[in-house]
């Protein structure tokens, strides 16, 4: 399959990197963009803000191997921010430009009850997916962040943080999760699953 962890040198990689050497997974962790779009699927781990993540992206070239990975239709997940920086923008400390590959901007929460958002919370599926088989309405994911998509037309499922927000979201190739699959035991442990079967048949 040759799977590239996106390292772009933000934080939270270990997390990931166990989970997928649990699950015997053929992969490299790399920093280096021809690496990258040589890889049959990609996944972009986040941790921190936006702004200093898309600067990360940029200084190591990194955001373009994203655009060409996702531009080949080869499968790609954002996690976290990883996530958030495939947007439009963000309004963090004072706003930045995202990748605009999906639709849609980044913004603080407004109608939470503390923030950031930090713990468990119950997603609600929004619509069927390959992504999603085998997790319902109702399962678990651990979430840590401030700022959210409140709205985006490529949502498959939703979350209640005293307002609603995006997930986890997917169009075409690209799949994408707020929260930390990682760290989110069954449900998070089947996302990944279910990301790596879709990466094997794409290959």
């Amino acid at each position: 399959m040759g799977l590239a962890v996106i390292d772009y040198g933000g934080g939270n990689i270990g997390s990931l990197v166990a989970a997928l050497e649990r699950r015997g997974v053929d992969f490299t962790l790399t920093a280096d963009p021809s690496e990258v779009e040589r890889a049959g699927a990609a996944i972009l781990p986040g941790d921190g803000a936006f702004g200093a993540t898309m600067d990360a992206l940029r200084e190591r070239g990194l955001d373009a191997a994203v655009r060409s990975t996702v531009a080949a239709k080869r499968p790609f997940l954002g996690i976290c921010v990883g996530m958030q920086v495939l947007f439009n923008s963000s309004d963090e400390y004072g706003g930045a430009a995202g990748l605009g590959i999906l639709p849609g901007d980044v913004r603080r929460f407004t109608g939470a009850p503390r923030v950031p958002h930090m713990g468990w919370n119950d997603l609600v599926i929004e619509r069927t997916h390959p992504f999603v088989e085998g997790i319902s309405t109702g399962a678990w994911a651990y979430f840590l962040h401030s700022y959210r998509v409140a709205a985006t037309d490529t949502l498959v499922a939703s979350c209640e943080y005293g307002e609603r927000f995006a997930a986890i979201v997917a169009r075409g190739n690209v799949m994408a999760t707020q929260f930390h699959p990682e760290k989110s035991r069954t449900a998070g442990g089947r996302l990944l699953d279910n990301f790596l079967k879709i990466a094997r048949e794409h290959a």
